[in-house]
């Protein structure tokens, strides 16, 4: 099992940037890929970017490609979510999850550990 905490949330102006991370319990890290999912007010979470066991493969929605990149540091057993050019669209409480199964994916049903979330909000 393991545990995720999220944190580098905060209010932002249009344009800017902000860097989430999220620090990950236990020693076996590198077993899971890890994913990035938001949810805004209303609406369903959606998947925003993935990232391999090894970090060697990474997935993004089509709405943050080119401004946000996802990275890890298995050595630390923490996942970063580098979010640039930031939009009033992209406010959202942002969760980080692990996935045990074989392949890296987009959807939130398959992935079995989540966090806490944390709150990004972007004012235009």
């Amino acid at each position: 099992q393991v545990q995720l905490v999220e944190s580098g949330g905060g209010l932002v102006q249009a344009g800017g940037s902000l860097r989430l991370s999220c620090a990950a319990s236990g020693r076996t890290f590198n077993n899971y890929h890890m994913g990035w999912f938001r949810q805004a007010p209303g609406k369903e979470r959606e998947f925003v970017a993935g990232i391999s066991r090894s970090g060697g493969s990474t997935y993004y929605a089509d709405s943050v490609k080119g401004r946000f990149t996802i990275s890890r540091d298995n050595a630390k057993n923490t996942v970063y979510l580098q979010m640039n050019s930031l939009k009033p669209e992209d406010t959202a409480v942002y969760y980080c999850a692990a996935r045990v199964g074989v392949v890296l994916t987009a959807t939130p049903g398959s992935y079995d550990y989540w966090g806490q979330g944390t709150q990004v909000t972007v004012s235009s």
